[in-house]
This record gives structure tokens, sequence and C-alpha cells, in this order.
């Protein structure tokens, strides 16, 4: 389905083979998904690549956890991937796998997403996060005039969308997901210098 090179084949499968020897220690995904990892992991971050503006540079990934999508998009060719992630075991799991994979554009912030001072992104990516409202909140400060949200959800994302608009305006698309027939990917922009209305 997505027609990857041996060489990135390649890093992607050291990716995953570098999470199955972390998960044994820290709770990096769902112990489940590991029975699918090529689905449920690289098919569902790989996918939002198809969804990326023409020459992308910079992409920020929020609460990235085991990399999926920051680091799976990076070794995808994005040029620039910061991977944000409280967490400083699971930062330091990222830190490795960017090593081992080849990522020489991955800059891995080892605090909260409210703490970092803000830069605007040409993408900023999230998944399994945060309720649409509060991702929105914590996805504004790297948002510029031209910045594009993407952000894979499950089967609750109308409900969502109808809670963020009551407190946020965007323009929004809807995508289906290639790696779960419930799932759907929200594509978001517009939201630069946008106030939240009562």
């Amino acid at each position: 389905m997505l027609d990857l090179s041996p060489a990135v084949v390649a890093r992607l499968e050291a990716h995953l083979e570098l999470l199955r020897r972390w998960q044994r220690r820290l709770n990096l995904v769902g112990a489940s998904t590991l029975r699918d990892p090529w689905r449920r992991h690289v098919l569902d971050s790989a996918q939002l690549c198809a969804l990326l503006p023409p020459a992308t540079k910079v992409l920020v990934d929020l609460g990235s956890g085991a990399g999926f999508p920051g680091l799976v998009l990076a070794i995808l060719g994005v040029p620039e991937v910061h991977l944000i992630e409280a967490d400083r075991r699971k930062a330091a799991f990222l830190r490795e796998a960017a090593r081992v994979c080849g990522c020489q554009g991955v800059v891995v912030h080892a605090r909260r997403i409210e703490e970092l001072a803000p830069f605007a992104a040409d993408v900023v990516t999230a998944r399994a996060l945060a309720p649409l409202e509060r991702l929105l909140a914590l996805a504004r400060p790297f948002f510029g005039p031209h910045t594009r949200g993407l952000f894979p959800k499950g089967r609750g994302v109308e409900a969502e969308l109808t809670a963020a608009r009551r407190r946020w305006k965007m323009a929004v698309r809807i995508e289906p997901s290639l790696s779960a027939p419930e799932g759907r990917i929200l594509v978001i922009e517009g939201m630069a210098g946008v106030e939240p209305v009562a």
C-alpha cells in the first residue's frame, strides 16, 4: 500500500525491533498492537504523508510516545521533525530510535508541550494524545498562517468536532484512515491568530 524502498523498509523494521525490545520494560504502546505493528503503527503513521503540504520542511509531533507518527514521517523524508515527549524514558527511546534509524533531522524535546517556546511549523501531528478541544489548545502555539494539523482519530471524531467547534474556529476536512475502518484523519487549517470563541 505504501510502495516503500527496501532501504526505508529496513529503517522502519529497525524502529519496530527497538520498540519490541524497549516495550519489555517500558510501556510505549498497547501490547496487543505489537501483534500487527505494520498496520497499527507504521501504516497508521505513514498514511499521513499523502496529506502533507507540498515542500513540508518542519513538522511538530505532540506527545510522541513511541514515535508514531513523527518518527515514521522522519524516516519517510520529512527533513526536520520535532518530537515532544514529557516522559524522559520515552524521550530516551526516541533519541535512540532516531539514532538507529539514521534520522539526522529529528530533535527530541523531553518536556511538557506547554513548556516549549512556540515556533511555527508546516505541520503539527498528534496521535491518541487528547480530545480535539484540548489538542487544539496544545497545538496552537505551533500554528502559523499556513500550518496544517493532521490528527488521526477514532469513531468518536464527530462528537470531538462538535465539542471543539464551541471553542475554536477552524477549517476542517475529514479523510478516511487506511489502517482502520472506523478511523478518520482530521486535516485542520486556519487556526493562526484565532481566539477561542465563547
